[in-house]
């Protein structure tokens, strides 16, 4: 079996505040990973050392076979935060050609991917447009492609779907998919609970920890629930245990 991420113990303390507690963690490759918890979870610590934004406290890391941080894979994986990290003042093809130059691409390759994932996500006649101008759900998705324009092995999505409507979302998950059936493997975290049923495997986090990991399926299986959100506060209470 080949992870792709492995953590063992992997813990951040902010002075007394431990704000991911001992994770261990393991994604294969070729597959949605959700990470699912309430805001305060430490899903967003937890990708912010994976991706070495972050200084481990104590623990391992693994991405891409290698122990982190290290700078060698940062041409292999994509990170899309929470916030929109655009440039507003500029176009959305001003804003793919830097972050394709950040990354050390040719123009032609630059100019290549652009065209490609203009037309994968829609958003091929909005080219010339200041970026500033764009709804929300627009932003989101020009801060999707830029992740992608160096076509990353991994992509690491905190929270991609956050305050955009149920459509939007809907979309946003067919994108995800035809990225995983393209070989891209993806953990990617969020607190609809509804959203988890789209994940090949979910791991619920709560106050640092992972309390619960399997399948959507098994994870109601084993909760005798129908739902993820009931299923989430039967774990949360040490009712039901994996």
């Amino acid at each position: 079996m080949i992870h792709v991420i492995n953590t063992i113990n992997l813990t951040k303390r902010f002075g007394e505040f431990t704000a991911v507690d001992n994770l261990d963690l393991k994604v294969k490759k070729g597959e949605i990973y959700g990470l699912l918890g309430p805001n305060g979870a430490g899903k967003t610590t937890a990708i912010r050392m994976l991706t070495g934004l972050l200084k481990i406290t104590s623990g391992d890391a693994y991405v891409l076979g290698k122990n982190v941080p290290d700078k060698s894979i940062a041409r292999y994986i994509g990170h899309m935060p929470q916030d929109t990290a655009l440039y507003l003042g500029i176009t959305v093809h001003q804003n793919l050609e830097f972050f394709g130059e950040i990354f050390g691409l040719h123009k032609a390759t630059i100019s290549k991917r652009e065209k490609e994932l203009l037309k994968f996500i829609d958003l091929e006649k909005w080219s010339n447009e200041l970026t500033q101008n764009l709804s929300g759900g627009m932003k989101h998705r020009v801060s999707l492609i830029c992740t992608l324009i160096h076509e990353p092995k991994l992509l690491f999505l905190d929270e991609p779907t956050v305050g955009v409507d149920p459509e939007l979302r809907e979309t946003f998950w067919k994108y995800f998919h035809d990225l995983r059936n393209q070989g891209v493997t993806i953990l990617i975290t969020t607190h609809y609970m509804d959203e988890a049923q789209h994940c090949d495997r979910i791991g619920f986090m709560r106050r640092g920890r992972l309390i619960a990991e399997g399948t959507p399926k098994k994870i109601l299986k084993i909760s005798s629930t129908t739902s993820l959100e009931d299923a989430f506060l039967k774990f949360s209470s040490g009712e039901v245990q994996v």
